[in-house]
């Protein structure tokens, strides 16, 4: 009977809400569902009450300092810890080691040059950090292999010196390695074996990885001087197909059985049902993966233009659906980031490939949709980083706005809900969870555990100068 009277009582509040709405002025159902959407937190979401706004403080570099927890709020019902200020200070992407169940330490880039740390090992339980490598120049995605290696790339752009993607096998066991980024070999310090460069991978600004367990490869670009600039077309997802997929039976124990040893790139061009019917206006839809060219280190930036592709604004972070995996399809989700001082708040796109036989073979006709559009200084906005939440399939957004532009809002943590049976294919509704109490910082690298309930994020570029790395539970 209790139960029956909590749904008699949330149908009646429900009523009320909207009939206020009703008598109160024009019938704003966008209002009412996010109403709805904060009154339901705790089954749609797993936490309490959302937060209503962005913060708009500005904490001191002492505060922070005695007081990492001051950089943040957090949605009614979450706690958070800190893990480690003893990283290097600009903690980017973060992978988990040695899986996702029961993971022992956080393998993090740091987004600075060669002569800082490039990727480290945080120990979870005491915070402390040791550099595997140095030499990269702004570290950015990092991912554990379905082989069971590291892979890590750089955000530096194009050309024959620009962003390259890396291996690493044992990182526990590899410590103060050095990168020569001219040859791409390593020397120097603890287990420089461990380490490859990955030249048929490509180069690029690379932001965004989403690894299959073959061994196929959703890669793209976050580079703002190639477009969208001067009528260029802007950033593209590419997706690598290896020579020699993984098929299984256990970690690889050597680099040489890295399905990254050689492959192809492709890239996306969505042009409808014809082969020619592509170019500007077209940004959604279904489209084809266009080969190009077989070539160690090659340019992927120019095959924008040069293979037709299909650009978008700044494409950041990118993760694999888990709820379309367990159904045998592949679809992968990222952030366009957008430009909000010209108020083009970015959105969230996602790319279906097909069955994942389909996508392994690279025969299924690939479509991209909006899921999350962003609007206002107040909403989502200038989206980056994502992650989806184990159990739940919900989507984790970060964002990195400006935050300064026509007046102070902190970036914050959005959790978005899958698209259900509804008229469109955007997401259901998203509640803000967290955020910052540091106009100067923004949230990168967010990864959930195995169960969703344990969630590390970085707190980059805080004004503490320090990293800030901290555990976000209580989920239910």
């Amino acid at each position: 009977m209790r139960g029956k009277l909590a749904v008699i009582a949330t149908v009646l509040l429900a009523s009320v809400t909207m009939g206020a709405a009703i008598a109160n002025g024009p019938f704003d159902w966008g209002v009412i569902r996010d109403h709805q959407l904060a009154q339901h937190s705790w089954v749609a979401f797993g936490v309490g009450q959302p937060l209503v706004r962005s913060s708009s403080k500005q904490v001191t570099k002492q505060q922070a300092l005695a007081n990492p927890n001051s950089l943040f709020t957090l949605a009614n019902g979450l706690h958070a810890r800190v893990v480690s200020t003893d990283a290097a200070p600009v903690i980017d992407q973060i992978s988990l080691w040695p899986n996702d169940s029961h993971p022992r330490w956080l393998i993090a880039c740091n987004e600075e040059g060669p002569s800082d740390p490039g990727i480290q090992r945080i120990n979870i339980a005491t915070g402390h950090a040791a550099t595997i490598v140095r030499g990269t120049e702004s570290c950015d995605p990092t991912r554990r292999t379905p082989w069971g290696t590291i892979v890590f790339g750089e955000e530096d752009g194009g050309g024959a010196n620009g962003g390259a993607i890396y291996e690493l096998m044992d990182p526990l066991h590899t410590t103060n390695v050095t990168l020569d980024r001219s040859t791409g070999t390593f020397s120097g310090g603890t287990g420089a074996n461990n380490l490859v460069a990955r030249p048929a991978l490509g180069r690029m600004s690379f932001e965004g990885l989403a690894i299959l367990r073959s061994g196929v490869t959703y890669t793209d670009e976050d580079d703002d001087g190639v477009g969208p600039v001067n009528g260029k077309p802007g950033n593209a997802f590419f997706k690598f197909v290896p020579d020699h997929p993984f098929t299984g039976g256990g970690w690889i124990t050597h680099l040489a059985d890295s399905p990254y040893a050689s492959g192809r790139n492709w890239g996306l061009r969505i042009s409808g049902a014809s082969a020619d019917g592509y170019g500007q206006g077209r940004e959604f839809g279904v489209g084809r993966w266009i080969a190009l060219p077989r070539v160690a280190n090659v340019d992927l930036e120019p095959k924008v233009v040069q293979a037709g592709l299909t650009g978008y604004y700044r494409l950041e972070d990118a993760d694999l659906d888990p709820t379309a995996l367990a159904h045998g399809r592949v679809r992968y989700c990222a952030s366009s980031t957008g430009d909000e001082e010209a108020h083009l708040f970015g959105e969230i796109v996602c790319v279906s490939d097909g069955t994942v036989a389909k996508a392994n073979a690279n025969t299924a006709t690939p479509e991209a949709q909006p899921f999350v559009i962003g609007g206002t200084s107040r909403g989502i906005n200038m989206p980056d980083n994502v992650e989806f939440q184990p159990g739940r399939g919900n989507l984790i957004v970060h964002e990195d706005a400006e935050t300064t532009f026509e007046f102070p809002h902190n970036n914050d943590l959005w959790d978005c809900l899958p698209d259900r049976a509804d008229q469109d294919l955007l997401s259901d509704g998203c509640i803000r969870i967290a955020t910052l109490n540091d106009l100067t910082a923004e949230w990168t690298g967010g990864i959930f555990d195995a169960s969703g309930r344990h969630f590390f994020v970085s707190i980059q570029h805080n004004i503490s100068g320090k990293a800030t790395v901290i555990e976000i539970t209580g989920w239910k």
